[in-house]
């Protein structure tokens, strides 16, 4: 899925708000300042390296969040995720966690650039050893938007960080659905964003891992496209049947974002 071009580059010339000058002064040379949600969230990410795109945002729509829960994402990157779901829902603390020494660091900075340090905490360590980060049923819900591609498949980036976010070098998507179900209370739920075509790939995984499939929706491009992406949410220990959602499409014609998406982009809490 194509970079949001909602999301404003701030220079470091242009800008007189204190906030955004102290993160520019922490922004290294390898990175920009962009924002999101009309300049409500702002993040430094790489300039070459792994970078959000609209995957993100749909995620931390798609899942269901209530009322004072811990939430927990697997793989967080820049912790933009944790960031977003901070944001829409103040009642909620988040953990994000990311394997990359780099990212981490990101990650950090980032939740105290947005003054969120008392809600979202950004920890190190790798999926495959998750009893080494937390304790188990320990989260009301996970969210994650693991690397879509095996190991092997296709063209593997020499970009360290665009090569794990995309390839499954540092976990494979099992790794990512059993750390979920580790991390789960029971009826727990976890959210999901993956490739359309490895679908059958996904529910097949959450279900084996007692994560049942309860809700999905596809993501297309344009409406007469073909799904690009799916989003599944399952609950732990949950009855089989599923709700499936109408299709969500990003663009009209001409790359005009549809209705639906400009909401998530402005931030709304509505959509």
């Amino acid at each position: 899925m194509a970079m949001l071009s909602r999301f404003h580059r701030v220079s470091r010339s242009a800008t007189s708000n204190s906030v955004v000058t102290n993160a520019a002064d922490r922004q290294k040379a390898d990175e920009t300042l962009d924002t999101l949600f009309e300049g409500n969230l702002k993040f430094v990410q790489s300039r070459s390296g792994y970078r959000v795109s609209v995957d993100s945002v749909l995620l931390a729509y798609f899942a269901t969040i209530r009322r004072g829960e811990s939430i927990i994402e697997l793989g967080c990157g820049n912790g933009v995720i944790p960031l977003i779901l901070a944001y829409l829902h103040p009642s909620i603390s988040v953990v994000g966690i990311e394997v990359q020494d780099a990212m981490v660091e990101r990650a950090h900075r980032n939740v105290q650039l947005n003054g969120l340090s008392k809600r979202v905490r950004i920890d190190q360590g790798d999926v495959r050893a998750i009893d080494k980060i937390s304790r188990a049923e320990s989260f009301d819900g996970v969210v994650c938007n693991p690397p879509y591609r095996r190991a092997s498949a296709g063209r593997i980036s020499p970009n360290k960080e665009k090569q794990i976010a995309r390839h499954e070098c540092e976990g494979s998507l099992a790794d990512f659905i059993a750390a979920g179900a580790y991390l789960l209370l029971a009826k727990g739920r976890m959210a999901v964003i993956y490739s359309a075509v490895r679908a059958i790939d996904l529910l097949d995984t959450m279900r084996r891992s007692r994560i049942e499939p309860k809700r999905l929706r596809m993501v297309h491009s344009f409406a007469q496209t073909e799904a690009s992406l799916i989003l599944v949410e399952g609950v732990k220990g949950g009855k089989s049947g599923v709700e499936i959602h109408a299709p969500l499409v990003i663009y009209e014609r001409g790359k005009e974002y549809t209705t639906e998406i400009k909401a998530m982009l402005a931030g709304s809490r509505s959509v």
